[in-house]
């Protein structure tokens, strides 16, 4: 069988890019789209694929500011010719859907969100506040023609994966699809327990909007603990303005030292409303507990009293609180490690196939 595997982006590995690791290991000879690709920020697996880029990646200053490119992403996702596959895969969380495949080609999409900017993250990622006049006139515009295309290309989707029960809702909102699901793999053999704790709460995460972010610095400051956040991205220097001595940034991390920096952490605080989230998964397989925030995806990997607590008031003190509760808590690291192995590389692995196999089944009674 030949396949095609349709990616958005390929500037670094995080959940999206170890669900396609998956992809390739089940599908070994399959090719990759994708609009960018930095190889050097890749691993191993993904680099060792024939790999096709879009014109996105000839353009100006594409790998620093790609983003500000959005509008063309939907014409360079369609610019890509997958006839002669006979089985087309996108992982998608922005354009990667809406890729264009021959009738009889099945067309399997593994959602991570709706597009997150274009819907109902949209007023926190363009405040009008924080627009100058030609954003206020011009974004808008751009965003609705967006939304648009969004909702008429996931009609050329066969079948829809969703990572996670609260993705599978939104899918069903916007695009009146019903969706699978198999929750994203975490990497458990590269996480464990450790008994020299460490002093500090931890944060891995881009320095994006959604994030929140903001919300984890504004608690730590009137808590004085120690926060460390591991991250880049367009927030970075307001947020290192907003941050007290006692947080401490490091933007960029060697992977061979996160499990440390994991494993040895008080708690990993989760801030936002996650679509799904594997690094709450990472610290779990550490064996440490996670303070998130109690909606989207966290509801359906993180135990509460057992694996960690929820935060339910998206405020600073409502998880400062959290926070100061999870402190009388004695934690069982095995039992926290035991949660997240559920969640294993093979168990994905496992399942993923199984719904694939699934789609391909009814595909073919369908035709």
């Amino acid at each position: 069988m030949k396949v095609a595997l349709v990616h958005d982006w390929l500037n670094g590995m995080r959940g999206g890019e170890k669900v396609l690791e998956v992809l390739c290991a089940l599908y070994p000879h399959a090719e990759i789209f994708t609009l960018l690709y930095e190889p050097e920020k890749l691993s191993e697996t993904i680099r060792a694929r024939r790999v096709h880029t879009s014109f996105i990646q000839r353009l100006p200053l594409a790998k620093k500011y790609y983003r500000h490119y959005l509008p063309l992403f939907p014409a360079a996702i369609e610019q890509f010719d997958l006839r002669g596959y006979d089985l087309v895969i996108s992982t998608s969380h922005c354009v990667a859907k809406g890729a264009l495949t021959q009738p009889g080609t099945p067309h399997i999409c593994f959602c991570h969100t709706p597009m997150r900017y274009a819907w109902e993250q949209y007023h926190e990622y363009f405040p009008q506040e924080k627009l100058g006049l030609l954003g206020r006139c011009c974004i808008p515009l751009a965003m609705s023609k967006l939304r648009v295309w969004d909702v008429a290309s996931s009609q050329r989707v066969d079948f829809f994966i969703a990572n996670s029960q609260h993705v599978a809702k939104r899918i069903h909102k916007y695009y009146g699809r019903d969706a699978m699901v198999v929750h994203p793999p975490v990497d458990g053999g590269k996480f464990h327990p450790q008994n020299d704790l460490g002093d500090y709460y931890f944060i891995l995460s881009a320095l994006v909007p959604y994030k929140r972010i903001d919300r984890a610095i504004a608690a730590f400051n009137m808590a004085r603990e120690k926060l460390m956040i591991v991250g880049d991205g367009p927030e970075y220097r307001h947020l290192r303005k907003m941050a007290g001595p006692n947080i401490a940034f490091l933007r960029r991390c060697a992977p061979e030292a996160l499990p440390d920096l994991y494993a040895r952490c008080r708690a990993f605080i989760f801030p936002g409303e996650e679509d799904f989230g594997i690094t709450p998964l990472e610290a779990m397989a550490a064996g440490r507990p996670v303070i998130a925030l109690g909606k989207g995806g966290a509801l359906e990997t993180v135990q509460e009293g057992k694996t960690g607590l929820f935060f339910q008031e998206p405020t600073a003190s409502s998880l400062l609180a959290a926070v100061k509760r999870s402190q009388d808590i004695r934690w069982d690291g095995p039992s926290i490690r035991a949660r997240a192995l559920e969640f294993d590389r093979p168990v994905f692995a496992r399942k993923l196939g199984h719904a694939i196999g699934e789609c391909l089944r009814r595909f073919k009674e369908r035709t």
